[in-house]
């Protein structure tokens, strides 16, 4: 085995623990504070669900399955799948090395959703670490949420625990191991992943945590306020307000002898009250049909939210 793997494996342990701490004890909980806030579902590997095996699989326009760390869905159960609203993606990382990589990687794994499911309203990512700011300007240019917290925040917080994480980039492989052995040690008593995560709120505030947690409810739950068919080849919108304009249109062109016997296409796109629009082109009256009423359930579902808690 040569030194280089040996190396390298000690730091990936080291990493791993250290990131499935941070995915279950601060992005899972950030999560659910969502959820129930929103009476959501929360899906991610720290649970079992009966409808699916150890990864959380969806599946792209082209028919690939994508695993994912968070789905936040309306009207699912540990036995059946709900409509996806929201996808992230969470991480650690000790180095900026290779940051603008990472955050390529991430969001092109996040953006197909957006795309694929017309009631994904966030696709976001849950980091810690080191993170360049070219990497991070990446993740926004692409539409992407971003909660991030400093390397040294979370250092610091397991300091405060009695337990050093980090090491400097030259070190030996024995500092390492001696490291990583004590990390393994130290989280073997109970309560203590729990003691570090209520150490980094009370290093950070609550105030960081609670605007990301108001921010991505703000954004699950907006609604469209406008709605626009375009037939492609009259190249003229048509725009709605109400969700039931829209279905009756949309009826009334499947059932035209006109746009039957017709290959005609529409261009369909929701526009909601935080400015994000949701479109998609070239679509069947029956393609368009599907797209708009899942669109129209999550917006109803909201709707009731929003007069429920009085918005």
């Amino acid at each position: 085995m040569s030194e280089e793997f040996i190396n390298s494996s000690s730091g990936h342990k080291l990493g791993q623990l250290i990131g499935d701490w941070f995915e279950e004890y601060i992005a899972a909980r950030l999560l659910q504070v969502v959820a129930n806030n929103l009476n959501l579902y929360l899906d991610h590997r720290f649970k079992k669900r009966n409808c699916r095996g150890d990864k959380i699989l969806w599946q792209d326009l082209d028919g690939n399955e994508v695993d994912y760390d968070f789905v936040l869905e309306l009207g699912g159960t540990d036995y059946k799948k709900g409509i996806p609203l929201a996808f992230f993606e969470t991480f650690w990382r000790r180095g900026a090395r290779h940051s603008k990589d990472k955050a390529r990687d991430d969001s092109g794994k996040l953006l197909p959703m957006k795309g694929t499911y017309p009631t994904a309203r966030v696709l976001g990512i849950i980091s810690a670490g080191d993170f360049t700011k070219p990497a991070q300007e990446l993740v926004y240019s692409r539409g992407i949420d971003l909660f991030f917290i400093p390397k040294e925040q979370i250092c610091q917080a397991w300091r405060n625990q009695g337990i050093e994480i980090d090491y400097h980039d030259n070190s030996s492989e024995q500092i390492k191991q001696q490291i990583t052995q004590q990390v393994i040690f130290a989280l073997s008593y109970s309560n203590i992943k729990e003691n570090i995560a209520h150490q980094l709120i009370e290093n950070i505030g609550n105030a960081v945590f609670n605007s990301y947690i108001n921010r991505i409810i703000a954004n699950i739950s907006a609604i469209p306020i406008r709605y626009q068919i375009t037939i492609v080849y009259l190249r003229e919108p048509i725009y709605f307000e109400n969700p039931e304009e829209v279905r009756t249109y949309l009826q009334s062109c499947h059932q035209s002898p006109n746009f039957i016997n017709t290959a005609c296409k529409f261009n369909y796109a929701a526009i909601y009250s935080d400015g994000a629009m949701f479109e998609r082109s070239y679509l069947t009256t029956q393609q368009a049909l599907e797209i708009h009423d899942a669109v129209a359930q999550v917006a109803k579902y909201f709707t009731n939210y929003h007069q429920h808690n009085n918005f």
